[in-house]
C-alpha cells in the first residue's frame, strides 16, 4: 500500500457499525459478481493511499467502473458521484445508499452536488468521480468536465488517475457467456496549483485537459481518444510529490 491502513482518517465517525458492516457484506458480493463475469486485472489498485483528501479520477466507459473500483479499495471513506437518474432503480438506490454516492444532475452544473463533494472532501474522505460526466460506451477516452477542477482546488485534495479499459467488449461478451478482460490501471497522485493565477473558464479547462492526459497516459494508445497525442499535453497546474512520477513519463 502507498499508506498504511493504521493512517485513516477516523472512519468510523462517518460509518455507523451497522452500516459498515453492510458495505464490507454488499462489497464482497460485488466483488465476487464481477470476478464472475469478468477476468479483473485490478492488482494496481494497491496504489490507492487510503487517506484522504482524496479524489479518484478515471474514464467512464459503462456501468462497470463503480462496482470495479469502489469495492476494492478496502476504505471506509469511499464517497462517489451517479447520475440521480439512477435513483430509479431499486437496486441502485439500495447499493448507493450503502457507499454514500451522491446524486448528480448531468445536463447542467449541479453546485448541491459539488457542495456536497466539497464537504466530504474537507471531512477528509476519498471522493470517486469520472470527469467525462458520461459513459462512451466504445471505450474511447471523451473530454473531461470542469468540476472536478473546483473540487480539487477548493479543497486542495490530492488526485489519483485510474484507467479502466476492456469493458466496452461486456455487453457483446456477456450474450455469449464469455467473461470480459477488464485491466485497472492507477497512476500516481498530483495536486492542483494554481498560485496567483485568476482561474478563468479557459485555464479551468486546460486544468481539465491536464489531468485528462494523466488518464489518458495510463491507457494503451488505441484508447486514449481525443487526448491521443499525448505529445500536446502540459503539466503547468499539476505539481507532483516528485518530478519524475508524472503519468506521461511511462
Amino acid at each position: 500500500m502507498t499508506e498504511n491502513a493504521a493512517t485513516l482518517v477516523n472512519p468510523q465517525r462517518f460509518l455507523p457499525p451497522g452500516k459498515k458492516v453492510v458495505r464490507v457484506v454488499f462489497n464482497q458480493i460485488i466483488k465476487l459478481l464481477t470476478n464472475i463475469i469478468c477476468k479483473v486485472d485490478a492488482d494496481q489498485l494497491n496504489k490507492v493511499p487510503l487517506v484522504g483528501p482524496l479524489i479518484v479520477i478515471s474514464n467512464h466507459v459503462n456501468f462497470l467502473e463503480l462496482p470495479m473500483i469502489y469495492p476494492r479499495v478496502p476504505s471506509d471513506l469511499g464517497i462517489g458521484f451517479s447520475k440521480e437518474e439512477n435513483w430509479k432503480i431499486w437496486f441502485y438506490r439500495i447499493l448507493f445508499s450503502v457507499w454514500d454516492v451522491i446524486p448528480i444532475n448531468r445536463e447542467e452544473v449541479d453546485l448541491t452536488a459539488l457542495r456536497r463533494g466539497i464537504e466530504a472532501l474537507e471531512q477528509g474522505r476519498i471522493l470517486f468521480i469520472a470527469p467525462e460526466g458520461t459513459r462512451s460506451h466504445d471505450g474511447y477516452l471523451q473530454a473531461g468536465k470542469p468540476g472536478v477542477v473546483m473540487l480539487a482546488q477548493r479543497t486542495g485534495a490530492r488526485v489519483v488517475p485510474v484507467a479502466c479499459y476492456g469493458g466496452e467488449k461486456f455487453a457483446e461478451n456477456i450474450k455469449r457467456l464469455r467473461r470480459t478482460e477488464y485491466h485497472i490501471a492507477v497512476g500516481e497522485p498530483f495536486r492542483i496549483e494554481t498560485n496567483d493565477v485568476k482561474v478563468t473558464r479557459a485555464v479551468r479547462q486546460q486544468i481539465t485537459d491536464e489531468m485528462m492526459y494523466q488518464i489518458a497516459a495510463l491507457l494503451p494508445p488505441e484508447y486514449r481518444g481525443v487526448y491521443a497525442n499525448l505529445d500536446n499535453a502540459t503539466q503547468t497546474y499539476l505539481r507532483f510529490d516528485r518530478p519524475e512520477a508524472n503519468n506521461l513519463q511511462r
